[in-house]
């Protein structure tokens, strides 16, 4: 977590909560008045990846995904020749 109240702590991505933006992190918890831990959502842009674990699905749609690829774009040599 690189901002906020909780900057400078790590740990893995334990959920993901799609519609609220944000993302809970292990150890990043709140106890509540009747004694229960919650944990603190914290959004994306506030957090940096040091390790991801890629699969082959994951790999594909990253690939899938790269707006890198210049699709459909000419460039001097194309129109050269």
């Amino acid at each position: 977590i690189c901002r906020g109240h909780y900057h400078d702590r790590e740990g893995k991505v334990t959920q993901v909560y799609r519609k609220k933006w944000r993302i809970h992190i292990e150890r990043v918890t709140r106890d509540k008045a009747n004694g229960q831990t919650v944990p603190i959502g914290i959004h994306p842009s506030k957090v940096m990846i040091t390790k991801i674990k890629l699969d082959k699905d994951r790999k594909a749609l990253l690939d899938r995904k790269n707006r890198a690829a210049k699709k459909g774009k000419y460039t001097e040599k194309d129109t050269s020749a």
